[in-house]
């Protein structure tokens, strides 16, 4: 019995040391966090600066603009969906339309697997630093200097006609204007795919740095090929990269702009005729009405389309 009672004191006495050490413990652990700020919403401090910016220098002017395309350009009544209206029923929206997905549809693909094929081909070589610094210096370029290149080159008296009568592909006298016909449309496409395909590389570069090397030795180790590795192994861990790099592009094709106009002017081939160009005409013309309504479809068309790709991927 003295035994049974010793023992039973010896846990009371541990059972009570070990109540007093939490108890210190939890008090300590109490002060510590009232002394420490709370950091639960430390995100929005670095996110109210980006979310104010977008808000006053996008999502405004665009719900302005949204109000414009109900209104008049000039009186500023309300006129419903007439502004709508008369956009889908003019025959250079449609041309520009064409145009422009004919264009996207062309490019992306062209743009994509081009810049995947170098990609894969470069990273197997060393200085890659100096490499894709190179990659780079068309972005680097001024529009006005990429408009003069392509006016030495695709022109009546330009280098290319040269070139081919050199082959004997042209007769003399038969000097086409490349930028004056159905041609004009390629000259476009070549000059967004040379602008963009450096940087399109140095994208996919990135993608196949970060695929970790062990994956690769070990299907190596296991006997496959280098194809078998790259659609097996590589690629598939390169879904982040395809869905960036294809949304990038896909922007981007909208902003080509600039070169045609330079090159052809408000009024160029019709093969060669962007939305941009049909904007640029009606804001000259002060019909903002049609420019507002054209805007948001457009931009409706551009939202939904970056929601359909990121669903696709699911990234």
């Amino acid at each position: 019995m003295e035994m049974c009672s010793a023992d039973t004191g010896c846990r009371n006495g541990l059972i009570s040391r070990m109540k007093d050490i939490w108890k210190k413990n939890y008090t300590k652990r109490q002060n510590r966090r009232r002394d420490t700020p709370d950091k639960s919403h430390a995100w929005i401090a670095f996110l109210l600066p980006s979310f104010l910016g977008v808000t006053v220098f996008v999502l405004i002017p665009f719900l302005d603009v949204v109000r414009r395309s109900f209104l008049t350009a000039v009186t500023g009544e309300w006129t419903g969906i007439n502004n709508y209206r008369n956009v889908f029923a003019n025959q250079a929206f449609h041309l520009a339309i064409r145009n422009t997905v004919r264009f996207t549809a062309v490019c992306l693909p062209l743009l994509i697997g081009l810049g995947l094929f170098l990609a894969v081909l470069l990273s197997r070589l060393k200085q890659m630093q100096l490499i894709k610094s190179l990659f780079l210096f068309p972005l680097a370029m001024p529009a006005a200097t990429v408009v003069l290149t392509w006016k030495m080159l695709f022109s009546r008296q330009g280098f290319f006609n040269g070139f081919l009568f050199s082959l004997g592909i042209l007769q003399e006298g038969v000097l086409p204007d490349h930028m004056g016909t159905g041609a004009s449309f390629w000259v476009l496409v070549f000059s967004y795919v040379w602008k963009n395909l450096g940087y399109t590389m140095v994208l996919w570069l990135a993608g196949i740095f970060a695929v970790p090397y062990s994956l690769s030795e070990a299907a190596r180790v296991d006997g496959g090929s280098e194809w078998q590795i790259f659609w097996r192994v590589v690629f598939p861990n390169l879904k982040s990269s395809l869905y960036t790099i294809t949304v990038l592009s896909f922007l981007n094709s909208f902003k080509v702009f600039r070169e045609a106009y330079l090159v052809a002017g408000s009024y160029p081939h019709e093969d060669m005729y962007l939305l941009q160009h049909l904007f640029n005409n009606w804001f000259i013309n002060l019909e903002l009405d049609k420019m507002a309504a054209a805007a948001v479809c457009v931009g409706t068309v551009l939202f939904l389309v970056i929601l359909l790709l990121q669903r696709v991927w699911k990234v």
